[in-house]
């Protein structure tokens, strides 16, 4: 991939690439690594990007990042875990997530808008083999899912870890984009009378409901009771 010069990056950030830099509002893009950690760490579901026999496919899929890494679950019969085998050269990947923080509404049809966070990964992504390395990585799934799950469940069993595979898409290609603030009305507009304002959306959990076949005695865990 032929790369564009571009500025030196600040301590703590990604080196912006042709990939990674917007063809529109570009001054929403960032490269801070906390940043793009802390958007990817509060998503539930990514959507996975190849091209399977000429054509474009898109998955949604759960992931979890450890450090520099995401993992993404999968099948061993999924189409991306069989292209990403042990012995291929890993596939070309586009992985995506996104917030949604708030609903735009404008006085004209055209400035409706969002506030959003979302995260473009670029890369090459390869199945994982080891198996102390796919233990750790099925850990962070079920954690990055509800934080300290993996210690109060039952670990896979080797008929599971069977069916289960994981491949590794490394944070190196990377951008975030960001949009916030308000209303961005036509100043001959304002005058009209139409409500305009910022509706903001949110994210949390609602009232666990247990089980029915729960063992007696079994409480609520105070990892989701604290919510």
């Amino acid at each position: 991939m032929q790369v564009t010069q571009q500025p030196t990056p600040p301590p703590g950030a990604y080196t912006p690439t042709d990939r990674t830099v917007p063809t529109r509002s570009a001054e929403r893009a960032s490269y801070d690594r906390e940043s793009v950690h802390a958007i990817l760490d509060e998503a539930y579901v990514c959507h996975l990007g190849f091209v399977r026999d000429g054509a474009p496919v898109v998955l949604p899929t759960l992931f979890a990042r450890v450090g520099e890494t995401l993992y993404v679950h999968g099948s061993t019969g999924s189409r991306p875990l069989r292209m990403t085998g042990e012995t291929d050269p890993g596939l070309p990947v586009c992985l995506t997530v996104t917030h949604v923080d708030a609903l735009i509404l404008a006085r004209s049809a055209f400035h409706h808008s969002i506030n959003y966070r979302s995260v473009v990964v670029h890369g090459t992504a390869h199945q994982v083999t080891d198996p102390e390395e796919k233990r750790i990585a099925l850990d962070a799934l079920v954690d990055h899912v509800v934080p300290g799950r993996s210690a109060d469940s039952r670990p896979a069993n080797k008929k599971e870890l069977a069916a289960t595979a994981v491949i590794r898409l490394d944070l190196d290609e990377v951008s975030a984009k960001l949009r916030t603030g308000g209303v961005n009305d036509e100043p001959e507009d304002l005058a009209l009378p139409h409500w305009a304002g910022v509706v903001p959306l949110r994210k949390g959990y609602d009232t666990p409901v247990g089980d029915p076949d729960l063992a007696p005695g079994t409480a609520l865990p105070d990892y989701l009771g604290s919510h």
